[in-house]
C-alpha cells in the first residue's frame, strides 16, 4: 500500500485531539514504565525506598505517567498523601525525567512518520514532554478539585435521597448497594470526562506540533523502513554488550541488597524455635522395636533368674530354722527357786 505525502495535512485531515493524545500518551506510558519499575525494585531492594501498602496502586500510576516527576508533587500538594520514606523517592523521580523524555521522543517520531506522514522536528521528545508537563501541572489540580467535589456532592445527594418517606423502608444492605452505585457511577463519569478533557489538551499540543512540521518525503514503504531503522542502533554489538553488562550489574545489586528489605522480628518478639518432626521411617521403627523387645526379654529373664535365686535362698533359710527348733525343745528348763 503506497500513499503520496507531497502535501501537508490540513487541520481537518489530522486526527482528533483525543485520538492524538491517546495514541501518544498510551504508547509513551508502556515504553518507559518497564525501565522505571525496574529501577524502583532495585531501590526497594537496597532499602532506599519504603512505601505504605495502601498506596501501591497510586505509586504505579505515578510511574506510568509520562511526566512522573510532576505527577507526584502535584498530587502531594493537593491531596497531601504520605507516599513513603527514603532518599530513593526523590532520586527515582529525577531518574524518570530522561526516561520519560526518551520514551516521548521515540513514540512521537514514530507516530509522526507512520500515522501523520510528517517529518519529526529536532528535539521533538523534549518539547512535547515540557508542554505535556505544563498542561499536567495546570490540569491535575483542577481534575482533583472537580472529581472530589462531584464525589462529595453525589454522596450527599444519595444520602438525602434515602431520607425521604418513600425510601426509608429500604433495608440497610440494599440501601448501601444503591448508594454506592449512585455516587460511584456519578464520580466515575465525571472522572472519565475530565480525563478525556486532559487527553484532548495534550492532543492539541501534539496537533500544533504536527501542523508546524514539514511533510515527510518518500512513499509509505520508505517511511516504514525509516522509522523501523530508527530503533536499530548503529553498533549493535556495542549495544548488546552494554545492555548485558548493565543487566548483570543491576541483577547483582538487586540480589545483594535484597535481604535489606526482608522483614525481621524484633528482639522482644522473637518466637521460640520449633524443630520439625523427623521423617517417619517404618523400617527403622520396626528395627528399633525389635531391639527393645530383645532388651526387655533379657531383662525379664534376668528378673526371673534373680527371683528363683531369692526363692531358693528363702527355702534354705527355712530349712535351717526348722532343724534349730527341736534342739531348743530338749533343753532342760530350770524351776524357779523357792524362797
Amino acid at each position: 500500500m503506497n500513499r503520496a505525502l507531497d502535501e501537508t495535512m490540513t487541520e481537518r485531515e489530522l486526527p482528533s485531539p483525543v485520538k492524538l493524545g491517546l495514541n501518544v500518551l498510551w504508547s509513551t506510558c508502556w515504553t518507559g514504565f518497564p525501565i522505571k519499575i525496574g529501577i524502583c525494585l532495585l531501590f526497594m531492594a537496597l532499602g532506599l525506598i519504603h512505601f505504605e501498602t495502601r498506596i501501591g496502586l497510586a505509586f504505579l500510576m505515578y510511574l506510568a505517567s509520562p511526566v512522573t516527576v510532576f505527577a507526584m508533587p502535584i498530587l502531594a500538594m493537593v491531596a497531601e498523601p504520605h507516599l513513603g520514606e527514603g532518599a530513593g523517592i526523590a532520586l527515582l523521580f529525577l531518574i524518570c525525567i530522561p526516561i520519560d523524555i526518551w520514551a516521548t521522543g521515540v513514540v512521537a517520531r514514530t507516530f509522526f512518520l507512520d500515522k501523520l506522514g510528517k517529518e519529526p522536528p529536532e528535539g521533538l521528545g523534549l518539547s512535547l514532554w515540557l508542554k505535556t508537563a505544563f498542561v499536567g501541572a495546570l490540569f491535575m489540580p483542577i481534575l482533583w478539585v472537580v472529581v472530589s467535589f462531584a464525589t462529595q456532592t453525589s454522596i450527599e445527594l444519595s444520602h438525602s435521597l434515602f431520607e425521604t418517606e418513600m425510601l426509608k423502608a429500604v433495608p440497610v444492605a440494599e440501601k448501601i448497594g444503591i448508594e454506592l452505585t449512585l455516587w460511584g457511577g456519578a464520580s466515575t463519569t465525571v472522572l472519565i470526562v475530565m480525563m478525556l478533557l486532559g487527553v484532548s489538551l495534550v492532543g492539541r499540543v501534539i496537533r500544533s506540533a504536527a501542523q508546524s512540521a514539514a511533510p515527510a518525503a518518500g512513499d509509505y514503504q520508505a517511511l516504514v523502513k525509516r522509522w523501523d531503522l530508527m530503533r536499530v542502533p548503529a553498533d549493535q554489538g556495542l549495544m548488546l554488550t552494554a545492555t548485558t553488562l548493565v543487566g548483570a550489574v543491576l541483577s547483582m545489586l538487586f540480589w545483594s541488597g535484597l535481604p535489606v528489605s526482608t522483614p525481621h522480628p524484633h528482639e522482644c518478639c522473637k518466637k521460640p524455635e520449633v524443630k520439625a518432626a523427623p521423617l517417619y521411617k517404618p523400617v527403622d521403627t520396626l528395627n528399633k522395636a525389635e531391639k527393645n523387645v530383645a532388651q526387655l526379654a533379657v531383662q525379664v529373664e534376668a528378673l526371673e533368674k534373680q527371683k528363683a535365686e531369692e526363692e531358693a535362698a528363702n527355702e534354705k533359710d527355712k530349712g535351717k530354722a526348722g532343724k534349730a527348733k527341736p534342739a531348743d525343745a530338749k533343753a532342760p528348763v530350770k524351776a524357779p527357786a523357792t524362797p
